[in-house]
């Protein structure tokens, strides 16, 4: 098998837990789905692919290490997303009950849709705004990639990495908005808006308790 295959194969298997572990990735797509349709929700789910790229870019270039080393621009980094979290947690809290009867495309019964842009920036900037990426990037590409292999080949890993994302995320807005699970959750829209600001606001609360290492 080719060298390249076969750390590829590393990085996914290594990935492949990432994509799947509950964060605030998944609470985004979870909660735009529920409220605003499987459109905004997979589009927001193309903001955090986005976001992914964002992270390896620079990481491969070598930004990363010296955000990882720095406590000055890892703490930047850090209550950046702690602010932004805890902002949209309590949007989420402060929001009255939702009309979820939504078409499957995202158009709104009653009301304006949301604009593909903010759904896309909501998406980009809840994982942009995570400095823990640094570290889980830095550490499997020193680990499982060899020096010695091209930036190109490097950034196509990452290519790869991001479509997966990408995937999982369109699947999770796609069974968020069947009917089946829309009925399930139409009568619940305020605790439905108050469970995910409260884990908005705990992972923002988890962020700030974090250290660079």
């Amino acid at each position: 098998m080719h060298p390249y295959l076969v750390e590829l194969a590393s990085l996914m298997a290594i990935f492949s837990f990432a994509i799947v572990s509950p964060g605030a990735d998944l609470a985004m797509v979870m909660r735009q789905s529920l409220v605003h349709g499987r459109r905004q929700a997979i589009i927001t789910s193309f903001g955090i692919g986005t976001s992914l790229m964002f992270h390896v870019t620079y990481t491969i270039l070598g930004l990363g290490l010296i955000i990882s080393q720095s406590i000055y621009l890892f703490n930047i980094v850090k209550w950046c997303g702690v602010a932004y979290l805890i902002y949209i947690g309590v949007k989420a809290l402060r929001a009255g009950k939702a009309d979820l009867s939504v078409k499957l495309d995202g158009a709104d019964a009653d009301g304006p849709r949301q604009s593909g842009l903010r759904a896309y920036g909501l998406g980009f900037a809840a994982n942009a705004l995570n400095p823990k990426p640094v570290f889980f990037f830095l550490s499997i590409f020193s680990t499982a990639v060899s020096a010695h292999t091209p930036m190109p080949v490097k950034f196509g890993y990452g290519l790869v990495m991001a479509s997966c994302l990408i995937v999982w995320f369109v699947g999770v807005s796609i069974f968020m908005t069947t009917p089946r699970m829309r009925a399930a959750f139409s009568r619940a829209s305020q605790w439905i808006d108050r469970a995910s600001g409260l884990v908005f606001i705990a992972l923002g609360l988890k962020l700030a308790a974090q250290k660079a290492t």
